[in-house]
């Protein structure tokens, strides 16, 4: 199953997907869900739910490249999916949308090319800049093409950085990221007459870098339950190629008489169903396995590094990205169907976690369907989750937590390795975990103690555990709070 949800999150018993996917999981069938799309901003997301698989969108390795050449011989890299293009042998007069408003009382939405802000008699002829945000990229190409303009270069703004999409659009066009387009306007504030010319599309395979996370990739911290990491994982989110209803025009409007049956999207309504698929295939090869095995196969195989060998970065190519980015990892199919060890979790897990929130009996009964005990106590740090996540901790106290791992692969002998989060000491026992046959269960400790003179932080810092026998990566992100 995958779901999408925009909702921003409420209390479990509240939500109808929460219960729709805690009975869903309790039959056995794994649920998968989007991490939505109200990315950079920390704490953003939706699906928080500790039995869902939550998955944020990331870049693939191919673009759809159409280049952008300015009249000082500078030549920009751009995306767009328009079948629309410019003489080879001419350069347009450019103008931006700023300097195109139709009068200072515009000023604010002017520079988005929103909807009759723009004065044409500026913009016919030549090639429109348009900053990217406030409305919908598309919508910004039908006004430019409206308006008369020979072609329009979307330009991202801070937050979008290096995620450019390659959009349908109605005239010639080509989006570029954050740094090229500052160029760009540089450019044109400096000189008298600027011209500029879009090349025709081209498709480019082996891109570098890649994976990085989108920008519109909703990011943790898991905004209802701190100690929960979401989003779980993350999958190509950016372009992806999907089939499209020949009913309707690429741009959604009457006026638009394209039609496809193929089409680029991006969100992590894309990355989602990649995820879904996969989860689907592990049943397959493992019918026997648990939604929470084949979750946590899923999330402790994943990746961390693009194809430079390098940590996968945020969208503005400056900074790595984080468990609150991508959670454990770029997904990696291959491994995730032969895991070694997985952290499974149970129906009575899941509703002793609820207990742990202080549901009463009633709201209990709305997932399990008929009267539930809660245990005496519950300890959230000892939730068999596939991560530890601390987003408290008593600077004055060592803290312990335990995880049980289940061996799905054949006998062998597993050693710890751990990334210590900066400014935490981290110990595991024991080191070694034997299992002689499938489906025997480990427990470990891990005890995590702050470093003396720890600095005052208001971040999260991270590290990660790993179980290795030299075949096998079974890989855990770990993130401590060290604000004290």
């Amino acid at each position: 199953m995958s779901l999408g949800s925009a909702d921003t999150p409420s209390e479990y018993f509240q939500s109808s997907i929460s219960i729709g996917s805690f009975h869903a999981v309790a039959k056995g069938i794994i649920v998968v869900g989007s991490a939505g799309n109200e990315g950079p901003s920390p704490a953003t997301l939706s699906n928080v739910e500790p039995w869902m698989l939550t998955v944020a969108a990331s870049t693939i390795d191919r673009d759809f490249a159409s280049y952008v050449t300015l009249g000082d011989k500078k030549i920009l890299k751009g995306a767009s999916l328009s079948e629309h293009s410019l003489p080879s042998n001419k350069m347009y007069p450019l103008i931006s949308a700023v300097d195109a408003k139709v009068s200072d009382e515009y000023a604010t939405e002017a520079p988005f090319c929103v909807h009759q802000t723009l004065d044409p008699k500026k913009v016919k002829g030549k090639i429109l800049v348009c900053l990217r945000g406030v409305n919908d990229r598309l919508d910004k190409g039908v006004e430019a093409a409206r308006l008369g303009a020979a072609g329009m270069i979307l330009a991202n703004d801070e937050d979008s950085g290096y995620e450019i999409i390659s959009d349908f659009h109605v005239l010639p066009a080509s989006h570029v990221d954050f740094a090229s387009g500052s160029y760009i306007y540089s450019y044109i504030n400096r000189t008298k007459s600027p011209v500029a010319y879009i090349s025709r599309v081209k498709t480019e395979l082996g891109v570098k870098p890649a994976p990085f996370v989108a920008s519109f990739s909703s990011r943790g911290p898991n905004p209802l339950e701190p100690a929960i990491l979401k989003p779980d994982v993350t999958a190509p989110g950016v372009n992806i190629l999907a089939a499209y209803s020949e009913a309707l025009s690429p741009t959604g409007l009457d006026s638009d008489k394209r039609r496809t049956p193929f089409i680029t999207f991006s969100g992590t309504s894309m990355s989602c169903p990649h995820v879904a698929g996969l989860a689907g295939l592990l049943k397959a090869l493992h019918p026997d396995w648990s939604p929470a095995a084949i979750k946590s196969a899923i999330i402790t195989s994943a990746n961390t590094e693009d194809n430079t060998g390098r940590p996968i970065l945020n969208s503005s190519l400056l900074y790595e990205a984080t468990p609150f980015d991508y959670g454990a990892g770029h997904i990696q199919p291959n491994r995730a169907a032969d895991p070694g060890l997985v952290y499974d979790l149970n129906i009575i897990d899941y509703l002793n976690f609820l207990c742990g929130r202080g549901y009463s009996i009633s709201q209990l009964k709305l997932f399990y369907g008929k009267p539930y005990t809660c245990p005496k106590s519950f300890s959230l740090a000892n939730f068999n989750y596939p991560a530890i996540i601390i987003p408290r901790f008593d600077h004055r106290h060592s803290l312990n937590v335990t995880r049980t791992v289940t061996n799905v692969g054949s006998p062998s002998t597993y050693k710890v390795h751990i990334k210590a989060p900066p400014q935490v000491l981290v110990s595991v026992k024991p080191k070694k975990l034997r299992f002689k046959k499938k489906g025997e269960k480990r427990e470990f400790r891990v005890t995590l103690t702050l470093k003396p003179q720890t600095k005052n932080t208001t971040d999260f810092v991270f590290g990660w555990l790993t179980w290795t026998d030299h075949k096998h990566r079974v890989r855990s992100p770990i993130a401590v709070n060290i604000q004290h």
